[in-house]
């Protein structure tokens, strides 16, 4: 297996020096109370060092987000006319007075332009500095959280000020009160009964789809494989063909790991054909890529192995991004507070050439986000689909927030201080400008009961969108969880696929998965196949599939009208005809939507 050398991005910055300079007079910009869950543990240490990521104004994004809506249009006249990385940054750069602003605050802090770091576009300015210093200058205090269920701590503030006349020239600065976490998606793990080789599963007995149209070995309702979802979803009979101009990405964080003995077991086991290629691993901001069979990540393989498998030959890439976050409270030695969306998407963003698809089976709670973090970050995977990749993220494994059905015991409660139930949107789920997969199970398919699926809090429904969730939101009977949920909010997944019982190989072992965080790169890989058939026919990839899968209103996937998916004391919604807030609008048909994309 090749690694990729180490890349490091607005992150490994010279320590900007001390100085008890004093600006203007500071006026409270951000106040949030403190999340659900996050208690405070104390003062940080005045010696830490965190990485202050200022971010300007993109006074032109209004034009990009035009120009995406036009691209991603299959009608429109410009579908597939994609920007490329310069005309991406042109249009989020800031005017070239807020750059002199923020420098010119700076300099007055007595850091130099020559401790910062810069984006490529220039909307984000990076610079290390010590707690003592980012204390001072945006007039707080930064004390250590710990999360009360998972343990995670940070180190963050309830609020920050900053001089009035930075208004119009700083949008936020982060990390100060986004308590979110790259989380992983509540991935399920049983090792047995699981069969010791796919070999020994029965192909002899079938299952008909009479919906599908198609045939499936019946051991597919048990143990899920590369070829039953193949054969579910009817793509059994196609090679990639431009396996040369097409490529397929996984993200992996908090020290997940994707090994490579587990792969070459996993293609043993499944794939023989692939079991002597390589996977190529791209470290950013200090991510590791430890092959250590112990220390394989559960999440990477399963994203890793059915990715790839389904995609096969399609060249992979596994990206390993660091910024844990753990603090400890009695060690002064300066450790990684970053949060990963941002420190991912500034390493890609600044590369030439992209993946056509990248999966991600990550996620926390949106309310665990200020709003302004998550519209930042949601323009960020918007610069992405203007260049022609399409963004997979799981719809997290909670039904409408935490996978209770029962009023005495769920969690979904408001960061308001009233202790309202509501339910728990998912972020970056809730980003109108990445594609959503929830999950199903068995076969014939009905929506597996931990499928996340709702309506955002921060995000307005999209235009593409409005026909079918106004469809479904009609079909409640009136008053259906008044005041739980926000009916005008981007809703989601809008797809769907297999989520169980999926067959991979960890640390040495095959074991069974369950999880979005298995439906998600399943899904990927199948989009990776229509790339390749789309760019073997002299079309472009499909870049941000929403406005295309909204069109399609349906066809080319196989409706899921069975199943829920409860949470927050509620039976949460159910899968219904047409698009829902379970399985979106279904599972894939792999070779109806590719008729149907080869005539776009």
């Amino acid at each position: 297996m090749r690694v990729l050398p180490l890349f490091r991005f607005l992150f490994a910055l010279p320590l900007a020096c001390r100085s008890s300079a004093v600006p203007g007079a500071l006026r409270l910009r951000q106040k949030i109370a403190p999340p659900c869950s996050w208690v405070d543990q104390g003062r940080a240490s005045p010696t830490h060092v965190i990485p202050l990521r200022i971010a300007l104004p993109q006074p032109r994004f209004l034009e990009l987000e035009q120009h995406l809506a036009e691209i991603s249009d299959p009608f429109h006249a410009r579908y597939g006319d994609y920007l490329s990385k310069e005309d991406v940054e042109a249009l989020v750069a800031p005017h070239a007075s807020s750059v002199d602003a923020v420098y010119q605050w700076l300099a007055t802090h007595g850091i130099q332009r020559e401790a910062c770091r810069q984006s490529p576009a220039g909307d984000w300015v990076s610079v290390q500095i010590h707690i003592a210093q980012a204390e001072r200058m945006l007039g707080t205090e930064f004390h250590v959280w710990k999360h009360t269920q998972h343990g995670d701590v940070l180190v963050r503030t309830t609020e920050y000020s900053l001089p009035a006349y930075l208004d119009e020239h700083i949008e936020l600065i982060q990390p100060t009160t986004a308590f979110n976490r790259a989380k992983r998606q509540r991935t399920t793990f049983r090792f047995s009964p699981v069969p010791e080789t796919s070999t020994s599963l029965s192909h002899d007995a079938k299952i008909t789809a009479p919906d599908y149209g198609v045939t499936v070995d019946a051991s597919c309702n048990t143990t899920i494989t590369v070829s039953c979802l193949k054969q579910l979803y009817n793509a059994v009979n196609y090679v990639p063909y431009k396996t040369n101009k097409n490529a397929i990405a996984i993200t992996g964080y908090l020290e997940e790991f994707a090994n490579f003995d587990d792969l070459k077991l996993f293609y043993a086991d499944q794939l023989p054909a692939a079991v002597n290629t390589s996977l190529d691993v791209v470290l950013i901001n200090g991510g590791l890529n430890n092959q250590t069979l112990s220390q394989a990540g559960g999440e990477a393989d399963l994203d890793v192995q059915f990715a790839l498998g389904i995609s096969f030959p399609t060249p992979g890439t596994f990206y390993s991004t660091g910024g844990r976050p753990p603090f400890i409270s009695d060690l002064n030695t300066p450790i990684n507070t970053n949060e990963p969306y941002t420190e991912w998407l500034g390493f890609i963003l600044a590369q030439q050439k992209l993946p056509q698809t990248i999966s991600t089976s990550y996620g926390d709670d949106e309310r665990t986000v200020p709003v302004d973090f998550a519209r930042r970050v949601c323009k960020g995977f918007a610069q992405l689909g203007a260049r022609g990749t399409s963004l997979l993220f799981s719809s997290g494994d909670g039904g409408v927030g935490d996978g209770d059905p029962n009023p005495a015991t769920h969690v979904c409660y408001t960061n308001n201080r009233k202790n309202e139930t509501r339910f728990m949107p998912s972020f970056p789920a809730s980003c109108p400008f990445v594609t959503v997969v929830g999950g199903t199970t068995h076969i014939p398919e009905v929506a597996v009961d931990f499928s996340g699926g709702g309506f955002s809090d921060f995000f307005p429904r999209p235009e593409w969108q409005n026909a079918a969730v106004t469809k479904f939101l009609k079909s409640l009977s009136r008053g259906t969880y008044s005041g739980l949920f926000n009916p005008n909010g981007r809703a989601y997944p809008d797809v769907s696929a297999q989520a169980s019982n999926f067959r991979v190989f960890f640390r040495g072992v095959p074991a069974s998965l369950y999880g979005t965080s298995a439906s998600t790169p399943s899904f990927a890989g199948f989009v990776a196949l229509l790339n390749d058939a789309r760019i073997a026919a002299g079309k472009r990839s499909l870049g941000f599939l929403n406005p295309l899968i909204y069109a399609l209103n349906g066809r080319g996937f196989n409706d899921i009208t069975s199943g829920n998916a409860p949470g927050c004391g509620t039976p949460g919604f159910n899968a219904t005809v047409g698009w829902d807030p379970v399985t979106g609008f279904g599972t894939p048909n792999f070779e109806k939507l590719k008729e149907i994309v080869l005539k776009f």
